[in-house]
């Protein structure tokens, strides 16, 4: 297993991943994930925060990263912090506790960077998501009103947001 980052090579996977992940979440839950925007993908790729694990020369996870997420964490966001965001498992690698290896790997990125937390956040009540989240040594902060969801992808809108942490 390694850990890299997604290139632009990727964007046909990443974006099958997805819409995997986002009918999963149709079948399951009110709240489900948007169609992404491709430009925000590319960004994110362009910028090193697009992530993908790697088993046997597959794509088996991949998820986002980003420094600051102020619209989400508000006043928060002035904690120096690691946030991670659209984890989505490669249908054949499921069950494989990614999330952990995660949050390990997130930790050393956010040492080498030199933050103190490492953060998450879903929309809408997923019982399950938040055990998970808890689990893998999340502190759940409760939900919170977004003050404004402009510019963030459109299910932001349909629900609170639910807050995790994590210190380092």
């Amino acid at each position: 297993m390694t850990i890299q980052n997604s290139t632009i090579n990727d964007i046909d996977e990443i974006f099958k991943l997805y819409k995997i992940a986002t009918d999963f979440q149709k079948s399951k839950f009110f709240v489900h994930w948007p169609e992404f925007k491709r430009d925000l993908i590319e960004t994110e790729i362009h910028e090193n925060r697009q992530w993908k694990m790697m088993i046997d020369n597959q794509i088996a996870c991949i998820w986002a990263t980003t420094f600051s997420d102020p619209q989400i964490w508000g006043e928060r966001d002035d904690d120096s912090a690691i946030y991670i965001h659209r984890i989505a498992t490669n249908p054949a690698f499921r069950g494989n506790d990614f999330v952990a290896r995660i949050v390990e790997w997130a930790e050393q990125h956010a040492r080498e960077n030199i933050k103190e937390y490492i953060r998450m956040d879903t929309i809408g009540e997923n019982r399950g998501l938040i055990e998970h989240y808890k689990k893998c040594g999340f502190e759940y902060l409760g939900y919170f009103k977004l003050d404004s969801i402009d510019g963030l992808p459109d299910h932001y809108a349909l629900a609170d947001a639910c807050l995790f942490e994590r210190k380092i």
